[in-house]
């Protein structure tokens, strides 16, 4: 069982979601690029994730809960203390970061009874509580942080809104009164991926959004901006490791 919920308004342009996961079985969950990063609870403490270039088969076990936060693509800013792109591709626990010790004692102080994982075997509905007590510490706990810290750049959401349609690196550059150096480094700093990476993976997802909805894959590739039908399935391929028809 997997279940988002969104951020509260104040926090809307930094968050995607909260969400937590309880598993009834053991299955391998397939990750793949969407430009965030989550700040992750599971059974070996906290951890960060991504951002991620490329596909990321994720273990699941049964019975295994995760709580996680969700930063909107650019919405991390300063929070974990280290250039974005330091974490790319990796799962690195909060602890190894720059202020990771003084927010986990602040999560687990906040946590109490909910620190410790249920013991194996504990039925659903003691899971499901575990899990989304830890998933209110986390919301809460990140949330305030963010009210008062973490600088981010104000430009990163036109930056990936602009990319995601179809908008050159180019034009985004002109268009925000930046070179193209300029964006390369903001890019990094903001997203961990240079900006022609950044596009790439908005677009896709931007693809995946509308072919779930129903739209013919023909007409997804022109309005995701794709040359034609076959450059999305191959930059599908490319992302995911796998056909869209697996990802709908």
């Amino acid at each position: 069982m997997y279940v988002e919920r969104p951020p509260s308004a104040g926090l809307a342009g930094r968050l995607a979601c909260g969400w937590h996961r309880v598993s009834e079985t053991a299955f391998t969950q397939l990750v793949v690029p969407d430009a965030c990063v989550d700040l992750i609870w599971g059974h070996e403490g906290l951890y960060v994730a991504g951002p991620d270039t490329g596909p990321m088969p994720a273990a699941i076990e049964a019975g295994e809960t995760l709580a996680g936060v969700r930063f909107k693509p650019g919405g991390v800013g300063d929070f974990f203390g280290v250039p974005l792109q330091e974490l790319r591709d990796r799962r690195v626990p909060l602890a190894d970061l720059p202020g990771g010790p003084a927010l986990l004692t602040e999560l687990t102080e906040a946590a109490g009874a909910w620190h410790a994982a249920p013991p194996a075997g504990a039925p659903f509905h003691r899971l499901r509580a575990h899990v989304e007590a830890r998933l209110e510490v986390l919301q809460a706990t990140v949330g305030s942080r963010l009210m008062t810290s973490a600088a981010v750049d104000p430009a990163a959401g036109a930056v990936a809104t602009a990319l995601s349609r179809g908008r050159s690196v180019a034009e985004v550059a002109w268009d925000l009164g930046y070179s193209e150096r300029q964006l390369h480094r903001r890019s990094l700093l903001a997203f961990g991926y240079a900006p022609k990476t950044l596009q790439r993976i908005v677009r896709f997802q931007r693809a995946i959004r509308l072919a779930r909805a129903g739209t013919p894959l023909a007409e997804v590739a022109v309005r995701a901006g794709y040359a034609d039908q076959a450059h999305l399935a191959n930059d599908v391929k490319r992302l995911s490791g796998v056909r869209m028809s697996r990802l709908l």
